[in-house]
């Protein structure tokens, strides 16, 4: 769960928002940025989509960019808005999912009706079987109807099959999100680039627990808890100057590859005794590869072909 507090430059002022991802929306909280008179852009509940199926099928949206698409909903009153997100991404990756796991029911649907007709079963047995099946697989469980019913002689008949109506709304809610704001001053295209503002707290987290290895935190005392703080920042200011730098220099704004890339150049120590005891050490640097070379050169990076040499 994420909260940031964010700022926007519009007509050469920062204007104050709060940013809060659906984890952490309540009407509570809700309740207590609009007593504060806070400005705020927030995330909703997978099921506030229910409210919005007639604008879901709407043609008026708008493009902010490949991929994706927003369409405005003022709420009753005025005072706040509801934005639609259509992602292309995110319904692929959801289809694909709900696809997977309907799937993994039907097929456990067939074996628990080839398991009845082997061997008599109870209903509260089958039922059971039933009811582990749909619990591991939630978000499919809406795309079947079981019924399991007594024969003559009292033991389980399992039979099932799919909701037309379920998968009708699967397909339409697919890739969509809904974000609520009081900001009503701003275009529903302002409004989505200031939300996700909130990916940027969450990269960070990423960032510190994979690429950095920086978390988590193992100090009791308060000190040391607040240094290794600062030293995650240090890191995580460092690692976003990398960015800008791979950014400016047409290499994207994630330094990760570049990092793999250059990890293979290798220094190698050459080490020379000699007769009065005194032992010559000189470093040299790996020759880049093509592909190196050519990171290099966008980054404005000259390697030398040795460091300093010492003497011991």
């Amino acid at each position: 769960m994420y909260l940031r507090r964010c700022y926007r430059r519009k007509d050469g002022k920062r204007h104050g928002y709060w940013a809060l991802d659906r984890g952490m929306v309540s009407e509570e909280n809700l309740r207590f940025l609009k007593e504060a008179k806070r400005r705020y852009i927030v995330g909703t509940p997978k099921g506030m989509l229910k409210r919005f199926a007639p604008e879901l099928r709407s043609r008026d949206w708008k493009q902010v960019r490949e991929g994706l698409e927003v369409r405005g909903c003022p709420a009753p009153g005025g005072q706040e808005i509801f934005l639609l997100c259509r992602s292309t991404q995110r319904k692929e990756k959801e289809q694909a999912r709900h696809e997977r796991f309907e799937k993994r029911i039907a097929e456990g649907l067939e074996k628990i009706m080839a398991s009845c007709r082997k061997r008599k079963q109870l209903p509260a047995v089958v039922g059971q079987r039933v009811g582990r099946l749909l619990g591991q697989n939630s978000r499919a469980a809406g795309a079947f109807a079981v019924k399991i019913d007594a024969d003559v002689d009292g033991f389980a008949k399992c039979r099932w099959k799919e909701m037309d109506r379920w998968r009708e709304w699967a397909r339409l809610s697919e890739g969509c999100y809904v974000l609520r704001s009081n900001v009503t001053d701003w275009n529903s295209e302002e409004l989505w680039r200031a939300y996700m503002q909130l990916t940027e707290a969450e990269a960070a987290f990423r960032i510190h627990k994979t690429d950095l290895q920086l978390r988590p935190i193992w100090h009791q005392r308060q000190e040391r808890v607040e240094a290794h703080i600062l030293v995650c920042f240090l890191a995580y200011v460092l690692w976003k100057t990398l960015a800008q730098l791979c950014q400016r220099a047409g290499l994207g704004n994630e330094p990760r590859k570049v990092f793999q890339e250059l990890a293979e150049i290798t220094l190698v120590d050459v080490v020379l005794p000699t007769r009065n005891g005194v032992t010559i050490r000189k470093r040299y640097v790996s020759r880049p590869t093509e592909q190196q070379a050519v990171l290099l050169q966008h980054l404005n990076l000259r390697f030398p072909n040795s460091l300093e040499m010492a003497q011991v």
